[in-house]
């Protein structure tokens, strides 16, 4: 995850207390106002010998200079955020959910050819030794 913060006052000048102690609203006086989302999909499995490169974060670079809307990144207003946890962790309103559930009688039935065909397997195994 990589986090931008607008720098801003988050104290009130005059008083010198932070804002939500005063009753004010939370994000009254806060430089950021908006969070950024990028979803990265390198399209590969990462690990240790298969980590980023350039390759991987160049959209990232390029959305991120301005800020840009697009199907992998999206803004979410501050004033959105849940005011007890500040929990920033949100899916992708622009993807849609990637497919459906089965039914269970389908996953049942799949399953059951797949026990017959590694039967099948094992026996013609079994036939040659």
């Amino acid at each position: 995850m990589v986090l931008f913060f607008e720098k801003g006052k988050p104290f009130d000048s005059v008083q010198g207390t932070p804002l939500f102690s005063q009753g004010k609203l939370l994000t009254q006086g806060m430089a950021t106002q908006k969070i950024w989302y990028y979803q990265l999909d390198p399209g590969r499995n990462m690990g240790k010998t298969n980590s980023l490169n350039d390759e991987d974060l160049r959209e990232f670079v390029e959305l991120q200079a301005r800020f840009a809307e697009t199907e992998k990144s999206w803004l979410v207003d501050i004033a959105d955020l849940d005011r007890v946890t500040f929990d920033l962790s949100v899916k992708n309103p622009n993807k849609a959910e990637d497919s459906t559930l089965r039914e269970p009688q389908e996953i049942l039935d799949e399953i059951a050819a797949l026990d017959a065909e590694s039967a099948e397997i094992l026996a013609g195994i079994g036939g040659i030794l």
